[in-house]
C-alpha cells in the first residue's frame, strides 16, 4: 500500500536533515526550516498542530530532542530552563495525542542504546537485554518516551529506534566524540580525549538516515537497535583522525562512565529491512573531517 505522504518533525537537525536529503518528497514540520529544499510547514509549538489538519499524510518521523545528555544533567536548573523531559517526553505526548485520530500507517521516534544496563547486558546487546533508565534524567526521559510510544501503539504502528553513536559532518555544535575532536583539530591544530580505552558502536549519519527511510516503508513496528553492530576502539578513532588531520590527539587517561565495551545487535532491524551500513569507520571519519574543514573556507 502506497503512502499518502510523510511528515518529519525536526528537519533542521542532524539526523532529520539527512533523512530529508534522501527524500525530497517528505514534508518538514517545525519551528526552523531545514537546510534542504523540502517543503516546510512552520509551527510555533508541537502543542498546536492544527495547521496540519488539511495536510494529507499517513507517515510520521519524529526527531525532536536534544543530544547533549551531559548538559541536560545539571543539578540545579534555572527558572524556565528546559530539562530532558521537556525535550524528549512532553513533545512526543503532545504530538501523538493530536495525531492518534488520524489514519497513521507508521510513526517513528528515537531513543538511545545508552538505556542498556552496562552491568547486566550480554554483547552484542539485543533489544531484549536489561535496561537501567534510573541513572539520570536524560535516560529516564528516553525511557518514558518509549513507554509513551507503547501506549499510543493502540492507535497507530510505532517504531522506536534506539540509536548508537551517530556521527558525521555538521556545521553547528554537536556533543559526540568524533564531531568534538574534529572541531578541536580544525580550530586548534590538536585535540584531547579523556580516554582511548573504551570500545563503542559508531554509525555514519547517512547510513542511519537510509535505515530509517527503509524502516518507514516496511510493515515493522516495535523497538529496533540502529548502529553498525561493531565495537570500535576509541584508540582506532584517535589514530584515524590523527592520520587524516596530521595533528596530535592527546589521551588524558581519565576515568569515564559507561561500559568498557559496547556494540548493539542489529539483527531485529536486519530482519525488517535490508540493513547494511555502507560507510566504514575509516571512510566516515575521513568524510566528516574533510567536509567539516570545508565549512571554514
Amino acid at each position: 500500500m502506497s503512502s499518502k505522504g510523510t511528515i518529519l518533525f525536526g528537519g533542521s537537525g542532524f539526523l532529520g536533515s539527512n533523512i530529508l536529503r534522501l527524500r525530497p518528497d517528505f514534508i518538514s514540520v517545525g519551528r526552523t526550516p531545514p537546510p534542504t529544499g523540502n517543503r516546510h510547514v512552520p509551527i510555533a509549538s508541537v502543542g498546536d498542530l492544527s495547521c496540519l489538519a488539511s495536510l494529507e499524510f499517513d507517515q510520521v518521523i519524529f526527531v525532536i530532542g536534544h543530544s547533549d545528555h551531559y548538559g541536560l544533567e545539571k543539578e540545579v536548573l534555572q527558572p524556565g530552563e528546559w530539562n530532558a523531559f521537556d525535550y524528549h517526553t512532553m513533545p512526543l505526548i503532545q504530538a501523538l495525542e493530536q495525531l492518534k485520530q488520524r489514519p497513521i500507517r507508521k510513526f517513528i521516534h528515537f531513543s538511545t542504546v545508552l538505556l542498556y544496563d552496562e552491568l547486566r547486558i550480554k554483547l552484542p546487546a539485543s533489544e531484549s537485554e536489561p535496561i537501567n533508565p534510573y541513572r539520570n534524567r536524560y535516560l529516564m526521559s528516553k525511557y518514558l518516551a518509549e513507554e509513551v510510544s507503547k501506549y499510543y501503539a493502540r492507535w497507530m504502528p510505532v517504531a522506536t529506534v534506539r540509536l548508537a553513536n551517530m556521527y558525521g559532518p555538521w556545521p553547528r555544535k554537536r556533543y559526540d566524540l568524533i564531531h568534538t575532536l574534529c572541531w578541536s583539530l580544525l580550530a586548534n591544530g590538536r585535540a584531547s580525549m579523556w580516554t582511548a580505552k573504551p570500545q563503542r558502536d559508531f554509525i555514519y549519519v547517512e547510513d542511519a538516515a537510509a535505515a530509517v527511510v527503509q524502516l518507514l516503508d516496511s510493515d515493522a513496528a516495535g523497538t529496533f537497535n540502529l548502529g553498525s553492530g561493531i565495537a570500535t576502539p576509541i584508540s582506532e578513532v584517535r589514530d584515524i583522525l590523527a592520520e587524516v588531520s596530521g595533528c596530535p590527539i592527546d589521551d588524558l587517561d581519565r576515568q569515564v562512565n559507561g561500559p568498557h565495551r559496547f556494540c548493539c545487535d542489529i539483527g531485529t532491524l536486519k530482519s525488517a529491512i535490508r540493513m547494511q551500513p555502507q560507510c566504514s569507520i575509516r571512510e566516515g571519519i575521513r568524510r566528516t573531517f574533510e567536509i567539516m574543514g570545508s565549512y571554514n573556507q
